[in-house]
């Protein structure tokens, strides 16, 4: 499958999770496909994919994420171009997926939560932006909740 191909199924791909997770949160397919992370791990799956068959093409190595024109030149190549863009996608609605588990979560209102979602989808970490302020400004909570703390030991 050429890169445009791959381009148009990637986008194809996520179109459906993204509409799950704004219309049927918590739809059980919502959560066993999108919320649980599947989707977002098949494209890291093809940008795995696409990375390593195409990076070692590249003469500077990981040395060209050192300059911005380091990163430009690896974007040359169409196919690494195209890993980069599933790259967004995988990480956006990750990210979109984490907002709406930790809405639900912290009870804030679906409704509120969608335009947080448009701008994750357009804007990624704008979108993200967004929602944090929406759950501080709700919940006052600003940093994302640690794990329990263990146990006691001894006994």
């Amino acid at each position: 499958m050429d890169s445009e191909a791959l381009f148009s199924a990637a986008n194809m791909l996520v179109m459906p999770g993204w509409l799950l997770l704004v219309f049927l949160p918590r739809w059980r397919y919502t959560t066993g496909v999108i919320t649980s992370c599947l989707l977002p791990a098949v494209l890291g799956v093809c940008y795995v994919g696409l990375f390593a068959a195409n990076f070692r093409s590249q003469p500077d190595g990981f040395a060209a994420f050192n300059t911005l024109a380091g990163v430009k030149s690896l974007f040359q190549n169409d196919s690494l171009l195209l890993a980069g863009w599933i790259h967004y996608l995988a990480f956006d609605l990750f990210v979109g997926s984490w907002e709406v588990r930790d809405s639900q979560r912290l009870g804030i209102h679906h409704l509120l939560v969608i335009p947080c979602l448009a701008c994750t989808l357009m804007l990624g970490p704008a979108g993200l932006l967004a929602y944090l302020l929406l759950r501080l400004v709700l919940r006052g909570r600003y940093s994302i909740d640690e794990l329990p703390s263990a146990a006691p030991a001894g006994g």
